[in-house]
């Protein structure tokens, strides 16, 4: 199997769908800790409890202050003082290989995020398919965010301290807007 470059970009595999491909430091069990278990999540995405069963909710709290020390744009201010919550459903699990959960969207249109866990040796495949995008423009942003979030997942796998985030979304944001063009 050809492995991902741990720099590589999401790749729009329909008009409404990202996917993102990463190793990381395994093993599985570890991977799969920093899904779901909300001290760990928070360290790379956002922090928050899950039910871990189909049909669970998972309530997220997003404060990239605790992650990174950057100073957000103006337009996410938000999330690096107070944060912001969001509520989402688990639609499928299989421990510790697939997490797959709504997302809350633009035009009120939920999304899915799936996440698949596959070993490789000492490795851990990290499949991240973001689908149901309502259009050009949060395809965008949703793979500039989540390119620049598992930037900060494999740092924390690899030991790494306060990570950039807000930097590293602004660069791929602009860069995602050239691969796949606006709403």
């Amino acid at each position: 199997m050809n492995l991902p470059d741990p720099d590589a970009h999401g790749v729009a595999t329909a008009p409404d769908t990202v996917r993102f491909e990463r190793l990381l430091p395994g093993p599985i069990e570890r991977v799969w800790a920093y899904l779901t278990e909300p001290e760990k999540r928070r360290q790379w995405l956002a922090g928050g409890e899950m039910e871990l069963r189909q049909g669970g909710q998972a309530n997220l709290l997003f404060r990239h202050s605790d992650f990174t020390d950057e100073p957000a744009p103006e337009k996410y201010a938000e999330m690096n003082a107070k944060g912001y919550p969001s509520v989402h459903r688990i639609i499928d699990i299989d421990p510790p290989r697939m997490l797959a959960m709504t997302w809350p969207g633009e035009e009120e249109q939920e999304s899915e995020v799936v996440f698949e866990l596959f070993p490789e040796g000492e490795k851990v495949l990290l499949v991240v398919t973001h689908r149901r995008l309502a259009n050009r423009g949060e395809m965008t942003n949703v793979a500039g965010g989540w390119h620049a979030h598992l930037d900060v997942l494999a740092t924390v796998l690899q030991g790494g301290g306060k990570r950039r985030f807000w930097s590293r979304f602004e660069t791929l944001a602009a860069e995602y807007e050239r691969r796949f063009g606006g709403a």
